[in-house]
């Protein structure tokens, strides 16, 4: 039996890379640090950066004398296998208890909560499709 895949989960800091990188597209440390707090300094980013593509979660390509950073995974994938993790380890599994949580802990926009509903409502239908 094989082992499942680790979840990395980056830290806040390596979030703000990622988010910055799926902005960007592939971005060089320079271009990174210009969409990050300004008090980070440029040696900082680099070691973050360095550390990530140690993690497997940012790859690098040589460019000449510089390197370009890229998000190892699409945006919606890593954030889909964050949103599992966090609701295995916080909430037990259950979907409604996330979404009561994060629904009481910030104001959701009526457009969010169209969406919101649409999804819910797909999901509706996708279960009562796979039943016999």
């Amino acid at each position: 039996m094989s082992n499942p895949p680790k979840v990395v989960r980056p830290t806040r800091a390596e979030l703000a890379v990622l988010a910055a990188l799926w902005r960007l597209g592939p971005s060089t440390v320079r271009q990174v640090l210009a969409e990050l707090d300004p008090d980070t300094g440029y040696t900082t980013a680099l070691k973050v950066m360095q550390l990530m593509t140690e993690k497997g979660l940012l790859r690098r390509d040589a460019k000449g004398r510089s390197h370009v950073y890229r998000p190892a995974a699409p945006e919606a994938q890593t954030l889909r296998h964050l949103a599992g993790d966090l609701l295995d380890r916080a909430f037990a599994g259950s979907a409604r208890k996330l979404l009561v949580a994060a629904l009481s802990a910030r104001r959701a926009s009526p457009e969010e909560l169209d969406e919101m509903r649409q999804l819910i409502d797909a999901a509706r239908r996708a279960n009562h499709e796979e039943r016999p």
